[in-house]
């Protein structure tokens, strides 16, 4: 477990590891509901992300946030093509602050931040816009957004039945071998729908995976393209469905789904939006991600709190000074 053992002014480094068992998903779920309000409050500031291009087809992403709390600066950078290699796709780190001084306090591990809250921010949307516990989800994807997506699911909805696609059958059915042991209840699939309430699609796909009519009751995600260029929802689906998005403006320039589909931007509704007021559950419904500097945010508030509680449950147990 990750916890200062040095003088206060010393910065706390989190592995890939520590940083996981600081980030439970019930918490993170609620920090993130938290800061979508703050968001939109405006007490908590979350430009929109550089973006520089980096290696052959690579990109390095620079996300800043900042609150009254805390600041944090994610720094990550990601390479498709190191599935290829057999390589991470993404390498990073996430930089946190104490706000009134300025000190940084610690080190997170990129990647595990990015996955861990990128799947809470999926549980949120289920739970907000299906208002009931999946009981059959059909997953895009077999990379690592799509496991950290299963930890979620059997975090919150260890009883929902999950159905992978992957780029063949036989991809499928290995990506669910490998990795049942963070949910029991998969099974790889190939290229049908199966009646599910969920549609989760976590790719790096250039073009849809899913285009199905909507459909009442079924709340499809896209949490995979984040760039103009990549797609994974398909127009008929978002054309017959209430749109809602974690980010607006950052939708606006990197949800690929929606641009390429041509959307109607008036008819886009925020992630507060829906937590405030609620959806219309008469309606299909579409939550696209494309991520924010918030999310890391609220995840690094996640982090901290774990570690104060660590910092104090090992001191509690240190014996008393002889006297």
């Amino acid at each position: 477990m990750c916890s200062p053992s040095t003088p206060s002014t010393a910065i706390v480094v989190c592995d890939q590891a520590q940083t996981a068992a600081l980030l439970d998903f019930k918490q993170l779920v609620e920090a993130i509901a938290q800061a979508a309000s703050d968001l939109e409050a405006g007490t908590v500031l979350s430009p929109e992300r550089m973006v520089v291009p980096l290696g052959e087809g690579g990109v390095l992403l620079s996300m800043p946030a900042t609150a009254q709390d805390i600041g944090i600066h994610k720094l990550v950078n990601v390479q498709r093509g190191n599935t290829q290699r057999n390589l991470p796709t993404i390498n990073g780190m996430v930089t946190v602050c104490d706000a009134p001084t300025g000190k940084i306090i610690c080190l997170l591990d990129g990647p595990e931040v990015t996955g861990r809250r990128t799947a809470a921010v999926t549980l949120l949307a289920i739970r907000t816009c299906l208002g009931q516990a999946p009981k059959a989800i059909l997953l895009f994807g077999t990379g690592a957004q799509a496991r950290y997506h299963l930890q979620a699911v059997n975090a919150l909805y260890p009883q929902a039945k999950i159905w992978v696609r992957g780029v063949s059958p036989q991809a499928a059915v290995e990506f669910c071998e490998r990795n049942r042991h963070l949910h029991e209840h998969l099974e790889g699939i190939g290229n049908t729908v199966p009646e599910v309430d969920v549609v989760i699609a976590a790719t790096t796909s250039n073009e849809p995976v899913y285009d199905e009519p909507g459909k009442v009751g079924r709340l499809v995600v896209g949490v995979g393209a984040f760039t103009p260029d990549m797609a994974e929802i398909g127009k008929a689906t978002l054309d017959a469905s209430d749109i809602y998005v974690d980010e607006p403006e950052g939708a606006r320039h990197e949800a690929g789904d929606l641009l390429q589909a041509g959307v109607d931007w008036g008819r886009v509704k925020p992630l507060a939006y829906a937590l405030k007021a609620g959806v219309d559950r008469s309606r299909p419904v579409v939550f696209k991600s494309v991520g924010t500097a918030a999310w890391d945010l609220a995840a690094a508030r996640v982090a901290l709190a774990g570690l104060a509680a660590n910092t104090h449950d090992r001191v509690s147990q240190e014996p008393a000074p002889c006297k």
